[in-house]
């Protein structure tokens, strides 16, 4: 079972912007109450789509530079990339159904 792992500052330009697969990267905090609501749904999406996609969270207390480079005003928020580039975003905590849904479409 693979759940996300974790990127920060530093690692994110590596593991998500030069990653050959799309990544769904979850912005969340400790303190987020309904970041602990969607962080289950995250590590199932991270098994369920294994091989296809990779999945991440970066802890937006720790790593303030790349939340605001992305303007992450609320989390959680889920961001799809693919090929280096934001391609989709999901704000608060949805469904797994939605998720996957919205994933699916860069797969």
């Amino acid at each position: 079972m693979s759940a996300a792992a974790p990127v920060t500052d530093a690692s994110f330009k590596q593991e998500v912007l030069d990653s050959d697969v799309p990544v769904l990267v979850d912005f969340w905090a400790p303190w987020c109450g309904p970041c602990r609501m969607v962080a289950p749904v995250v590590d199932e999406i991270a098994t369920q789509y294994e091989g296809q996609i990779k999945v991440v969270k970066l802890n937006t207390d720790e790593n303030p530079s790349v939340a605001s480079q992305y303007g992450i005003r609320s989390i959680p928020t889920l961001m799809i990339f693919k090929g280096g580039q934001r391609v989709d975003m999901v704000v608060g905590a949805v469904p797994k159904t939605t998720l996957a849904t919205t994933l699916e479409k860069y797969l």
